[in-house]
């Protein structure tokens, strides 16, 4: 047979509460899967059941549809279910651990057999508490079981075949509260807390980290062995730790110290051997430093050439025969390895400032650090000089407000000043006297540092303007080195040693002068050239970039732009350098 349940979720609840899967009538799990969303169990076939129906639970049944319970026979009374379209019975909270539960309704001639006859299909039943008045109270081996009594609430019970009215009776099966299932209840959460704490304690002290060895009491035979250890790099800290504890312990006497101090010697010798290895780490870093360089100028140059081929590329004579993707693509490519470049020129020019500033002269660091110091100093002690003034004057204001507050006092009482008011009145006129006389020394002394103050700051500015004069005369005489040194050559070897070699080639001068004194702001090699081969198309790029970059005192090459954009542009400066020559 087949028994509908009237609650779908007693059963979900009372596992849930558990914390386990649903037992069968004999104590078998009856649902490995068991889920507690969904409120019921379904697909078990029946286990065996001593009463029909309550060994199995029948698939899910729609929420419309009401539930039908069907009659359950026994030996000494029958059970007839309720009306399906009743609400289900009320019942009170679950009460934490609940083994015990309250049968109401009982039939006056019913006894403890018929009822263990009919409660015992439930579960295994330790004890029955009948009363006098159609009730009593069941106590089950297990929890799950009482959810299994709850089943039985509102079955109508007949004895035998009787339909006298004390053969009969409606059963009402409710949670009891039972102070020994409390007490097991508490003992069992007592017994999982322990549990749990044993866990936690067992992974803290397995996630604690070991203690440090024991350090081993002094005696010779151990003092030995630890003088050699500080003689070796490797042994060394575990050695001077020991070396430590020892000294710290109070082993130091007068039998001991010869030992303890050549131990501190061999420890105090092991500085030399570390400032020997930082040395060495120093030098490999410097090595290293180099290479670097190296690599980079190396990688710079060849980003150089890459320029170049993009460069030359984009010329007229190549750039026509692209289509307009290509070229698309040979701009982009240009201005992506020209950032690059600059990039790695930035980095490399910042690496040797960095080692010009090493080497650069540490007199004029000496005396601006001097004047720093100083000026240091009396911005320091202005500031101090200025917070003492400031609190001076909060407490002359306290001062005044309690003497204001004492004489609206006074006024308030309209009656003779006592002798305490006025001593205190004269001890705080004292007292403000003194603070005003010492808030003007004050104030006296922070003007006077004040003045000191700028006094500094004239003087610093005065030798920034006479470390610059000096600067620009040792410029002046490095020039003026230079052009005696010229000035040496005979006239004779710098008129052999002239940059216009024939006449084809002065002729190419006069004509790049005139086209580039009607460019003030210069022109590129590549336009300078396109105009030379509207005259002669034999005339080469690098001829003539050669010729101009010989006559220093009539051209001159300049870089415009930044980043990508960056162009060079020759410039005609012939009458600039007329008169350097």
């Amino acid at each position: 047979m087949t028994l509908p349940v009237s609650d779908p979720t007693a059963w979900a609840t009372a596992m849930n509460n558990l914390g386990m899967a649903p037992l069968g009538i004999a104590g078998q799990p009856i649902l490995p899967d068991f889920d507690p969303a969904l409120g019921m169990m379904t697909g078990i076939p029946p286990i065996t059941p001593m009463m029909p129906g309550l060994g199995i639970v029948p698939p899910p049944i729609p929420p419309d549809m009401p539930v039908v319970k069907e009659i359950i026979h026994c030996k000494s009374c029958t059970l007839f279910p309720p009306n399906p379209n009743l609400p289900p019975p009320a019942t009170r909270e679950r009460p934490p651990g609940c083994k015990t539960v309250f049968v109401g309704g009982l039939p006056e001639n019913g006894t403890e057999q018929i009822i263990v006859e009919v409660f015992e299909q439930c579960g295994e039943i330790i004890a029955i508490r009948k009363s006098k008045k159609n009730f009593c109270h069941i106590r089950f081996a297990e929890e799950f079981m009482v959810d299994k009594a709850l089943y039985l609430s509102g079955y109508r019970i007949r004895l035998g075949s009787s339909t006298d009215k004390k053969d009969t009776g409606r059963i009402h099966v409710d949670f009891a509260q039972a102070r020994d299932d409390l007490y097991e209840w508490e003992c069992k959460q007592r017994m999982l807390a322990r549990e749990e704490r044993h866990r936690r304690r067992m992974e803290e002290e397995r996630l604690r980290p070991p203690s440090p060895p024991p350090v081993v009491h002094y005696s010779d035979h151990e003092c030995s062995i630890v003088a050699e250890k500080l003689k070796d790099d490797s042994k060394f800290s575990e050695a001077v730790q020991t070396l430590l504890t020892w000294i710290e312990r109070g082993e130091v006497n007068r039998r001991s110290a010869n030992n303890f101090y050549s131990m501190i010697q061999s420890a105090n010798s092991h500085i030399r051997r570390l400032v020997n290895e930082k040395v060495a780490h120093e030098k490999d870093m410097e090595e290293a430093k180099e290479k670097f360089k190296q690599a980079l100028s190396g990688i710079l140059i060849q980003f150089e050439q890459i320029v170049a081929v993009y460069h030359s590329a984009s010329k007229q004579k190549a750039w026509d025969h692209f289509t307009k993707a290509q070229r698309k693509n040979i701009s982009v490519w240009c201005k992506q390895a020209e950032e690059i470049r600059n990039i790695h020129n930035d980095e490399l020019m910042g690496i040797r400032r960095e080692e010009e500033m090493e080497m650069s002269d540490d007199e004029i660091e000496e005396k601006s650090e001097t004047k720093e110091t100083e000026e240091s100093a009396l911005v320091s002690q202005a500031e101090a000089l200025k917070e003492e003034n400031d609190s001076l004057r909060w407490q002359l204001d306290a001062y005044r407000n309690e003497v204001e507050l004492l004489k609206q006092e006074q006024g308030k009482a309209q009656k003779e000043d006592d002798p305490n008011k006025e001593q205190q009145l004269k001890l705080l006129q004292q007292a403000l006297q003194g603070m005003q006389q010492h808030l003007l020394k004050v104030q006296e002394e922070y003007k006077r540092k004040d003045a000191e103050l700028e006094k500094a700051k004239d003087e610093k500015l005065q030798v920034e303007k006479m470390l610059e004069n000096l600067k620009e005369q040792e410029n002046c005489a490095s020039r003026l080195c230079a052009s005696s040194q010229d000035s040496d050559y005979p006239i004779e070897k710098t008129l052999n040693s002239s940059p216009i070699k024939s006449e084809r080639e002065a002729l190419l001068v006069g004509i790049i002068s005139t086209f580039l004194h009607v460019h003030p702001f210069g022109a590129s090699i590549e336009y300078i050239c396109s105009y030379l081969h509207r005259l002669d198309n034999k005339i080469c790029t690098s001829d003539v970039e050669c010729l101009m970059g010989r006559l220093q005192h009539t051209f001159k090459q300049e870089l415009t732009g930044v980043g990508a954009s960056l162009e060079k542009r020759w410039k005609f400066c012939g009458f600039e350098g007329l008169k350097l020559t």
